[in-house]
């Protein structure tokens, strides 16, 4: 593996690890700073939001500036610095300061590795590269649960986010030093490119809104929703919860790996990323369906869930083949916006609806509707993708 490539897994290890860490502090912030589950809720769609909000002007930067730039100096000031905020906060204003400051930092990394994958290895790796990459940068997901609890109990949580900011700048320091930017491409046109470029590919446009809506369900569920529905439905404590959200966690991890290979496997990018994602609303359909089926029941239909659900490198490898060389910044960016934004739209919405439905009692009834909410976008989405083309020719 190239040292580069090594170093950008780690920064990646670390943005899955801010989007998930917040859970574990809950209990902790709650106590002492008098943080709400409302006030952590906001936090955490601030990131979101931050996140996707930068990836236009992220896409720019990577075409013009290069990755090395663009990863190592928003990485130190927004992930680190937003760290160290969020060390010194002292209340719920400064945590959404912080948490919109690592959506900043955050939100050139993964995308800096995608430009890389892109100029330098060919279209048909570039899906398992992909794979790998969002397979490798999981593991801060889990990270974020066990491993942060036993250490905010060990030293406390804010001597915990003050090393989580010095690793930050350690790892923001290193892709200063070994990241190489590849060489610049103009357009043959003598101009330098947008967005409205990307739109005009096509068949393009018609991969949009599956991004924006296949994520959405594993990562909502995932974070957000499945212990309430698990403690709810059936009184799990939080050693169970643990478990159905661990193995769901892990079939996320093990989906990203095995949908990087399946396109050069079955010759088709296309039809891989919708039978999966069918596959995917199946289990979506079932769960929707029977959410009181049992608990193992449950957690096996969450695992098919995200295993399914875990397609976003399969659709971001199909957008990447429309790309010239003188857009992949712009065109990987503008995907991860849709795939980013939608799950940050969606998980906001998610909880109106979800009070609406409950009206003060969350029975099955109530996490139907809920699961209904997030099933409905996905087969919209999936009808779209028809229309898409398996590749510009």
């Amino acid at each position: 593996m190239r040292l580069d490539i090594f170093v950008l897994i780690l920064g990646y290890v670390l943005s899955q690890f801010y989007r998930a860490f917040l859970a574990v502090l809950a209990p902790v912030l709650g106590r002492e700073l008098g943080v709400t589950a409302s006030d952590l809720a906001l936090s955490s769609g601030l990131w979101f939001f931050s996140f996707a909000v930068m990836q236009i002007p992220v896409g720019i930067a990577l075409d013009r500036i290069g990755p090395r730039a663009t990863a190592s100096v928003l990485l130190a000031l927004g992930g680190a610095g937003g760290a160290m905020v969020f060390a010194l906060a002292e209340g719920p204003v400064a945590i959404h300061v912080a948490m919109v400051m690592i959506g900043v930092g955050c939100s050139p990394v993964l995308m800096a590795s995608y430009f890389i994958f892109a100029r330098l290895y060919s279209p048909a790796v570039f899906g398992t590269l992909a794979g790998v990459m969002i397979g490798f940068g999981s593991l801060g997901n889990i990270a974020g649960s066990a491993p942060l609890a036993l250490l905010v109990d060990a030293v406390g949580w804010r001597a915990a986010l003050f090393g989580l900011a010095a690793t930050t700048m350690v790892v923001a320091a290193a892709l200063a030093i070994v990241v190489r930017d590849p060489e610049r491409i103009r357009a043959q046109d003598g101009g330098r490119g947008s967005v409205t470029d990307l739109l005009r590919l096509p068949g393009f446009w018609a991969i949009l809104p599956l991004m924006a809506v296949a994520y959405a369900p594993a990562a909502s569920i995932r974070g957000l929703w499945a212990g309430p529905m698990l403690s709810d439905l059936y009184g799990a404590d939080s050693t169970r919860i643990g478990t159905a959200t661990l193995a769901m966690g892990l079939a996320m991890v093990a989906g990203n790996f095995a949908y990087g290979p399946l396109d050069r496997l079955f010759g088709t990018r296309k039809w891989v990323v919708f039978w999966g994602n069918a596959l995917a609303a199946v289990a979506l359909a079932v769960l929707a369906i029977a959410p009181d089926s049992g608990f193992w029941t449950v957690t096996a239909l969450l695992a098919a869930l995200g295993l399914m659900g875990s397609s976003f490198p399969a659709i971001m490898a199909h957008g990447r083949a429309f790309f010239p060389p003188h857009l992949i910044g712009r065109g990987v960016t503008f995907l991860n916006m849709f795939g980013i934004g939608g799950a940050g739209i969606l998980q906001f919405a998610s909880g109106g609806v979800f009070g609406a439905a409950a009206q003060g009692t969350p029975d099955a009834g109530a996490y139907t509707v809920l699961l209904v909410f997030f099933l409905v976008p996905l087969l919209i989405g999936l009808g779209i993708y028809l229309l898409s083309r398996e590749s510009p020719e």
